[in-house]
């Protein structure tokens, strides 16, 4: 009894680390592009997480099976509480020591290393290899370069379609009061009131005054009699949202696997609990992710962002439908990373750093999963 309710409480500790980590990718884009604040994309990206992990009950059952470790190990083993706390404590750690040090990672990777990691020690030479090659491995490697490969010709489609439809770009530089040397309006202008230069390819420049946050690209025309710059913000939230439900709705079941061998609480129940220990971390913990996903990897205005995410929006929607355990973070930062590389902004350097510390998410919570069940057999 007491090993289940410490299993229950570790589930939950890998959904706290998870919102910590993942709960801002859905509406990074947003932030980064400064359609909206860090607070209040923080809280939208929360809610739609919340309504997809509740959603999971009903439309996410084969990843429940997925990540309960079945077939990956003897039923034996699975049966085991020491097994499920070892791969909730691997994968909760790992997550956890990412997040503090702001770092965009998979909990599925880490759940895949865990599993792997205490299935070893548990059951040796019975682990099932190749399942975790063709389930797990396969489409979290392909789900990144899949999301750069489509979101670049998305984009300069998307491109094209605006000038076919006569919308411009207005773009403007920020002055700092007292200085002579112009900045561009993404730097850290200060004061915080600046004085902008707007200027659309139809008209001369002309002189406004705002805030620094108020000086971003604003599309200029009107699509089917709408403001092109409301839709192109409507569309984003949108799909903002649609991506942290999908995120909600593809993670949930992965950590709720993890308690499928208890018959003691129902498998709703478990939802719930989950359901809110991820919204709990996306609140309390989520900024260094945060701004890494937003600000760092690449610059994007509106048009660019809102095509990474109704790339990122689709790609996950679909492994979802299909019981594809495809990571949000892989595919969100593949999409922003493939904007980077058509307009020039993207950073090597931190992308490299991401890149890095996939792969050693997986080796670090193996290790550590397979370290705790070997404790917890010695105990147990």
């Amino acid at each position: 009894m007491l090993l289940a309710a410490l299993l229950v409480l570790a589930a939950a500790f890998v959904a706290y680390a998870n919102g910590a980590n993942d709960n801002f990718k859905g509406v990074a884009t947003l932030y980064g592009s400064g359609t909206t604040s860090f607070r209040t994309a923080l809280w939208l990206g929360t809610a739609a997480t919340l309504a997809g992990s509740v959603s999971s009950v009903f439309l996410a059952d084969e990843l429940v099976k997925a990540f309960s470790g079945k077939g990956l190990v003897p039923d034996t083993v699975l049966a085991s509480p020491q097994f499920l706390l070892a791969v909730a404590l691997g994968a909760a750690s790992t997550v956890m020591l990412a997040t503090v040090l702001g770092f965009p990672i998979s909990t599925t990777h880490a759940l895949t290393g865990a599993l792997v990691g205490a299935g070893l020690v548990a059951a040796g030479s019975a682990l099932n290899i190749s399942k975790v090659g063709t389930a797990f491995f396969a489409p979290l490697l392909i789900s990144p370069l899949l999301a750069v490969a489509i979101t670049m010709p998305a984009y300069l489609a998307a491109k094209r379609a605006r000038f076919a439809l006569g919308v411009t770009s207005e773009s403007c530089i920020c002055l700092a009061d007292g200085s002579m040397v112009p900045a561009l309006a993404r730097s850290n202008c200060a004061p915080p009131q600046f004085s902008a230069i707007t200027a659309a390819p139809t008209s001369l420049p002309h002189l406004t005054v705002g805030t620094v946050g108020s000086c971003r690209d604003q599309y200029q025309g009107t699509i089917v009699g709408v403001s092109a710059q409301q839709i192109a913000n409507a569309v984003h939230y949108i799909a903002g949202s649609a991506v942290s439900f999908a995120r909600g709705l593809n993670d949930t079941p992965k950590i709720v696997g993890l308690l499928v061998g208890l018959k003691a609480l129902d498998v709703r129940v478990n939802m719930l609990v989950i359901a809110i220990a991820m919204a709990i971390g996306g609140l309390l913990n989520a900024r260094k992710v945060a701004e890494t996903m937003s600000k760092k990897i690449s610059t994007m205005n509106d048009g660019q962002a809102v095509t990474a995410t109704l790339v990122t929006a689709c790609l996950v929607i679909g492994a979802s439908r299909y019981g594809l355990p495809v990571s949000t973070t892989h595919v969100s930062v593949g999409a922003i990373s493939g904007i980077g590389v058509v307009n020039g902004s993207a950073d090597k350097r931190v992308i490299g750093s991401i890149l890095l510390s996939w792969v050693l998410i997986l080796p670090i919570a193996a290790a550590i999963a397979a370290t705790a069940y070997a404790i917890l057999s010695l105990n147990g």
